[in-house]
């Protein structure tokens, strides 16, 4: 299996500083990251390591909950699934930490009922790569057939 590569150029301290995330393997993007920005409620044009992690997450959820599916006996026709990954203080060690990771999934799948489809669902989360990257962290999930 293939490496991915991203490089981050940074300029100056945390809290007036700056820099440029570039998507170094796919070359499809270069994107501004600070901190101000990303501890705001409004990104405004940056990105963030957690809008990043969530993105990673999505996509990695739909490939596996997909797989499961199909192996089930399911047809996906539709799946759509959110990241929602959350910032927060470290109390316990100081500084910040990600606090929480919600997916969310609705999909439109034939041949498994509500049941099968939950059940698929909750492997996945529990399987996917990027889930597993990430086991310090909550996840937790809302999945709904929508047939």
């Amino acid at each position: 299996m293939p490496t991915r590569t991203s490089r981050t150029a940074w300029n100056g301290s945390l809290e007036e500083g700056s820099g440029q995330v570039e998507l170094s393997s796919s070359k499809i993007g270069t994107y501004d990251v600070s901190f101000p920005k990303r501890a705001a409620d409004d990104a405004n044009g940056a990105t963030s390591p957690e809008e990043l992690i969530a993105a990673a997450h999505s996509s990695c959820y739909a490939m596996q909950f997909s797989a499961i599916l199909g192996a089930a006996g399911g047809t996906v026709e539709a799946l759509d699934v959110k990241a929602d990954v959350t910032l927060g203080p470290d109390k316990a060690d100081g500084g910040f930490k990600l606090t929480g990771i919600h997916l969310t999934v609705r999909g439109e799948v034939s041949g498994v009922d509500a049941d099968g489809f939950a059940k698929a669902a909750a492997e996945a989360k529990a399987t996917c790569p990027v889930s597993k990257a990430l086991t310090g962290v909550e996840i937790t999930l809302d999945a709904q057939l929508e047939n």
